[in-house]
This record gives C-alpha cells, structure tokens and sequence, in this order.
C-alpha cells in the first residue's frame, strides 16, 4: 500500500495487495500493514454524487463518497483509473470514488459538504493514483461536460486531466496528487488499459489520538 504524505489515515492499495472489500485475508493484511482499523464502510460506487454517512463498519448501498467522524472503522472505495480522493478535517474524514462523470456530478462539493454538515471543514486532500493526461484519451463530450482540462496523450490524440477537474472543486487547500497513471503502472489494475473487473482499494480511517 501508499500512505499519503498528508494525510496520515489515507493509504492507496495497489493490485497486489488485492480486494479487501471481499477478501477478509487481503483486509487483515492492508490493516495490518497501515494501522487501519479491520472493519470497514464500503458501498457500490454508480458513478453518481450521493455520500454515505458511516457509523460503523457495514455495507451502505449505492454511493460515491463516504464520511466518518468515528475512529473505530475505515472507509474503503475501489478503483481502476478512477480518481480515489479522500478529504480530512479536524474530526472526520471522507473518501470518494471520482470519474468524469462523478466529477460532474459533484460527488467532490458533496463529500465537503457532508463535512461541513458534521461540523468540520476540509483541511487537507489527497488523490491517489488514477488515469492521467498521459493515457486517457476522450471524446469532446467528456471535454466539454468537464468544462475544459484539456490535454495530450503520449500518442498526441485528445485526452482530459481529470485530476485538474478535481483540484478545481478544492479550493484554498493543499491537495496532494499522485503523479502515478493506472495505465502505465502494471501495479494497479486498470480497466482502460485490460477491460479489468479487478480493482485496487483505497483506505481511509481516523487514527487514535
């Protein structure tokens, strides 16, 4: 796994490391190895802009975003180019699942705003390992319903920069981006690159005082 160098309870799984959301080994191992408590939140990510609010460790149905202001439980997405985010307070942490259209659909402003509804503010952020500029070649209806980033492809065709449409929507604090392409890096699962039904999971907790 990758720990985040600005959030302490954030950790990016790799395919290695496997699917904890169904794997009880794989789990153990990913807590055991970041000090993330074992139960986990988890929910069916539909690309959407709901976020779950999490109390304990159960599955919470259809959602892109989870928050959490318990230190007893960890938040887990999955991911396979997707953008994993997570966004830290002073008492909760939230986790999201970000493609173009979870983007668009402002699962990133409602993730801050379930933070703000419990009383806390955004403090840091971090995006994890995803599909860059580099490989995600797209069409000019994703351009556009993005409102711009624009990029290149090694091969020169058009592509977006889906973590600068994400940084867009998280003003006025420091945002950590992982310069690692899900494509390019054979340590992660990619759909784009191998039409993958495997994913990687992201892990989000809040550590002990």
């Amino acid at each position: 796994m990758i720990q985040s160098g600005v959030i302490p309870g954030v950790a990016f799984g790799t395919a290695s490391d496997g699917d904890g959301r169904t794997d009880a080994i794989a789990r153990n191992a990913m807590c055991a190895e970041v000090g993330a408590p074992s139960g986990w939140a988890t929910i069916s990510q539909v690309h959407g802009r709901v976020v779950a609010v999490a109390a304990q460790p159960e599955y919470l149905g259809e959602a892109d975003g989870l928050i959490t202001g318990s230190r007893e439980l960890s938040l887990a997405v999955a991911t396979a180019d997707c953008l994993p985010i997570a966004l830290a307070g002073r008492h909760t942490i939230a986790l999201v699942h970000a493609g173009w259209r979870g983007i668009v659909n402002g699962v990133i402003p409602a993730a801050m705003g379930a933070m703000r509804a419990m009383g806390d503010e955004p403090s840091f952020a971090a995006i994890g390992p995803h599909i860059g500029p580099c490989c995600y070649e797209v069409g000019d209806e994703v351009i556009d319903a993005l409102g711009g980033h624009r990029a290149r492809t090694r091969w020169a065709t058009q592509s977006a920069d889906l973590a600068a449409a994400a940084q867009m929507q998280i003003p006025d604090i420091e945002v950590e981006v992982s310069p690692v392409c899900t494509m390019d890096d054979h340590r992660f699962n990619s759909y784009r690159r191998d039409g993958t039904a495997q994913r990687q999971v992201t892990v989000a907790w809040l550590p002990m005082a």
